[in-house]
């Protein structure tokens, strides 16, 4: 087989173990920050700092955390899917790498929390058929059913961007990341808060009968993406990404704003990667992502206010803007020193960063009422102790779940992949990727949107809210 292989391509094949480190480096240091950060931010390490109050008024950290994952996530997906090549294989694998660790992760949950516990309602809904279903098909969010982990809305969101991704990919448009992005922003400055949500449920009046219509859509387009066949995973690959954009903007539980510059910050990451890479320009790339970050911190400052932060992610237009270009800065920081070789203990964090997102709210319900907090310790040996009890036991949970959960699962992952290629081999053609020496980086590629900022609901409510019926609890 190797002398089929071009020489040029097998030298980058052999000098790429010695670069992937750095590469990923960056990427790794990036998640596990941010995972950290909304550890900490549910944690409420805030009301523990001096000032934190102030900062809390004018810094939010989990849309800080969130957004910084979206942009990594927005990143290194397109690429993950690109480095395949296959619409199957790409699918396969984010399956085998999401599913497992979230069945176990609400296994325990259940198990850990008591049934009045708002933070993990699956099976505890008085509707379970309908809970099952929609945290099933992982677009809970956007069906308004409650999620069945008050962390996992953003795992909507993050499938609604590989719906986006790969129908791009099969009609060969997925370059044109930047004109995308920029459409996404635009529409969210300019439709801000006009658009109520849950449209879409409103109008059908039940979500037994929204989940009717979208579960076949969501099968069929399955069936079709992991098929194998070119003209079943194109047609397919498109009504999955229609269903999605008709989903985001029409039933979403955000106001229309914040719901649109999701993609667009995705979409931007995605920019960023092409144009690093030789796959668009660096001035059209540049001025994309300029637009999107602009967009983000106008669209708080023009929407976020007179009430309607009542209903937002964030306390008001300072914390949703701020934290957005925070985010920002700090993907620009650790994109400028992606060639450095980072603290292994940062890329551990990025590694188990989906089990830590996953156990950390769970824990810190079940911790808590053991140690006796809350009350917050008022003593400052108190404050440092709980954290560090908190911090420790997350870390060595997190550990255990990456090695005996997700590890196996992506190794059992790849074993469908052959099997599959095996039993029917893809005839799906391949549009030609853009150059790219960071193709390995992808691999490592995980489900990356996990942080969860508060939701909508009003400034300052605590963790223990209740959500309604069609909304998820959130976190703060």
């Amino acid at each position: 087989m190797n002398q089929h292989i071009p020489l040029l391509a097998r030298r980058k094949t052999a000098e790429a173990p010695a670069a992937t480190g750095a590469r990923l480096g960056w990427l790794d240091a990036l998640r596990g920050f941010a995972a950290l950060v909304v550890a900490l931010h549910h944690f409420d390490v805030l009301r523990m700092l001096p000032f934190g109050g102030l900062v809390r008024q004018n810094f939010d950290l989990g849309v800080f955390g969130v957004m910084l994952f979206f942009i990594v996530s927005g990143y290194i997906i397109p690429a993950s899917l690109e480095r395949r090549g296959d619409v199957r294989a790409f699918w396969i694998g984010r399956i085998f790498r999401i599913y497992p660790a979230l069945i176990v992760a609400l296994a325990a949950s259940i198990v850990m929390l008591p049934a009045g516990d708002g933070s993990t309602s699956l099976l505890r809904t008085g509707d379970n058929l309908t809970s099952l279903i929609a945290n099933g098909l992982m677009l809970q969010d956007l069906l308004g059913v409650r999620n069945g982990m008050n962390v996992t809305w953003t795992l909507c969101y993050e499938m609604v961007f590989y719906f986006f991704v790969t129908a791009l990919f099969t009609r060969g448009l997925h370059r044109h990341s930047g004109v995308i992005a920029v459409a996404f922003a635009g529409a969210a400055l300019t439709i801000g808060t006009a658009l109520a949500p849950q449209l879409l449920l409103t109008e059908l009046g039940s979500v037994r009968l929204l989940l009717l219509i979208v579960t076949p859509v969501f099968l069929l387009g399955f069936w079709g993406v992991l098929s194998g066949n070119r003209k079943l995973t194109g047609a397919g690959a498109v009504l999955l990404g229609g269903l999605g954009l008709v989903l985001l903007t029409l039933n979403s539980r955000a106001v229309t704003f914040e719901t649109l510059l999701i993609p667009a910050t995705m979409f931007a990451g995605t920019a960023v990667y092409r144009a690093q890479h030789g796959g668009l320009r660096r001035s059209p790339a540049l001025l994309a992502c300029g637009f999107v970050v602009a967009a983000g911190v106008l669209a708080g400052w023009l929407y976020n206010r007179n009430g309607v932060q009542e209903h937002t992610w964030t306390s008001g237009w300072k914390a949703f803007s701020i934290s957005y270009l925070a985010a920002w800065v700090l993907f620009g920081l650790g994109f400028l020193l992606r060639n450095r070789r980072f603290p292994k203990v940062l890329t551990w964090l990025g590694a188990i960063s989906f089990s830590l997102y996953l156990l950390h709210f769970p824990l810190l319900r079940t911790l808590g009422p053991l140690l006796g907090v809350p009350p917050m310790p008022s003593s400052t040996l108190g404050k440092f102790a709980w954290t560090g009890i908190f911090l420790t036991v997350l870390l060595a949970a997190s550990h255990v779940m990456y090695r005996l959960v997700e590890l196996p699962a992506q190794r059992l992952g790849r074993r469908v992949q052959r099997a599959a290629e095996r039993h029917r081999p893809s005839t799906q053609a391949v549009p030609a990727a853009p150059a790219t020496t960071a193709a390995p980086a992808a691999a490592a590629a995980g489900p990356d949107v996990i942080l969860v900022p508060r939701q909508p609901g009003g400034a300052g409510r605590g963790p223990a809210a209740v959500p309604a019926p069609g909304e998820a609890s959130s976190a703060r």
